[in-house]
């Protein structure tokens, strides 16, 4: 089964489950990746998070509940899910920009949101420069933040993080500890433990006492270079997941991916994404 038909597979689990509870971890192996990587992808793929699509497509069936099965309200907030009528409310305007009590009383247009199904299309006209790398593990020092499981806050919170690291001279303390490869000031994003977080880190051998350390495993990486404003390389990592990973010949090895600012300059980076990897089974 190729990765397309699987996510599809998971777009019918999705819909099964719209009224009773989406295990989000067998979405995910329905999927063939792990959780935190399916988010990705399916962001990367649609530009919304999981999570609001999810709400769209409830939201969807509860103005159909309440225009043509004359529904109460609480009625069609528990069905989908919600355990308060306000809760419920926000969701529903949100989406359709009314409140449900008054969706029979008005000729007001809603919004319908059809449920997504993937398909080929054709990218890649612009070549992406990478090499595969066996690596030993390595040991990385520096500080953590929770990583959330609902990526679209984590698009908001990590460069939240970077720029305290970088005004309370953190990034600066981080340099002089740096003394092993990968060289340069890593993102680590660790999410295959029941612990979710990000680190900002370096490479080390050094002790420290202000800063926590985190074993990368040894595994092969795929390593992509870039370079352009720091924000650019989610782009790079869109392109990776979108357009490489699907025809490599591998998959996504259940391990931390890192980011390597090797000129962190927001004006001038140069940078790498370290994806791990595992050969595909024939």
């Amino acid at each position: 089964m190729d990765w397309l038909e699987q996510f599809n597979h998971a777009m019918t689990y999705i819909e099964q489950h719209l009224t009773d509870t989406i295990d989000y971890q067998q979405l995910a192996n329905i999927a063939g990746c792990p959780y935190y990587q399916f988010q990705k992808i399916f962001t990367y793929m649609t530009n919304i998070s999981l999570n609001e699509y999810i709400r769209r497509r409830k939201m969807s069936l509860a103005a159909v509940d309440l225009m043509n099965h004359h529904m109460r309200v609480i009625d069609v907030a528990y069905k989908y899910g919600y355990d308060s009528p306000t809760a419920f409310n926000r969701a529903f305007q949100s989406v359709h920009g009314i409140a449900p009590s008054v969706i029979r009383k008005t000729c007001q247009s809603i919004q319908a949101y059809p449920p997504f199904t993937f398909s080929l299309s054709i990218q890649g006209s612009v070549p992406l420069q990478f090499q595969i790398v066996e690596k030993d593990s390595f040991r990385v020092v520096g500080i953590d933040c929770p990583l959330s499981h609902q990526l679209e806050n984590n698009f908001k919170d990590i460069p939240y993080q970077w720029n305290q690291a970088v005004q309370n001279g953190t990034i600066t303390q981080l340099i002089s500890f740096m003394d092993s490869e990968p060289k340069g000031l890593l993102g680590v994003s660790i999410h295959h433990s029941s612990e979710w977080k990000y680190m900002i880190a370096v490479s080390s051998q050094k002790e420290s006492q202000d800063f926590n350390e985190y074993i990368i495993p040894n595994t092969t990486w795929a390593i992509f270079k870039g370079h352009g404003h720091t924000k650019t390389i989610q782009d790079l990592e869109k392109r990776v997941i979108l357009e490489w990973l699907p025809t490599s010949g591998y998959e996504y090895a259940n391990i931390p991916d890192i980011e390597v600012y090797i000129n962190p300059n927001p004006e001038n980076a140069i940078y790498e994404y370290w994806l791990p990897v595992i050969q595909k089974e024939e």
